[in-house]
C-alpha cells in the first residue's frame, strides 16, 4: 500500500537483447555491449534500470535493443 512504481519481479528491470554484431565494431562499442552482459547474437538479458544502463544501451542503439 502506498508503493510508488511498478511492483512485482520486474519492477525496475530493463531487457535489452543484442540485435547485431560486434564485427567491425570500435573496442568502445565492444566493452559497452559486453558491459551490458551480452555475448551473442539475440541473447537477452535483464538489468537494473539504472542511468548507467541507459547509457550504455544510447551508447550503442545499432547493436542493442530494449524489449519488453
Amino acid at each position: 500500500m502506498g508503493s510508488k512504481g511498478a511492483t512485482g519481479p520486474a519492477a525496475g528491470k530493463i531487457r535489452i537483447k543484442m540485435i547485431g554484431s560486434l564485427i567491425g565494431c570500435t573496442d568502445k562499442q565492444r566493452a559497452s555491449v559486453r558491459g551490458l552482459g551480452l555475448r551473442r547474437m539475440h541473447q537477452v538479458v535483464e538489468r537494473q534500470d539504472t542511468p548507467q544502463v541507459r547509457g550504455m544501451v544510447r551508447a550503442v542503439p545499432h547493436l542493442v535493443s530494449v524489449v519488453e
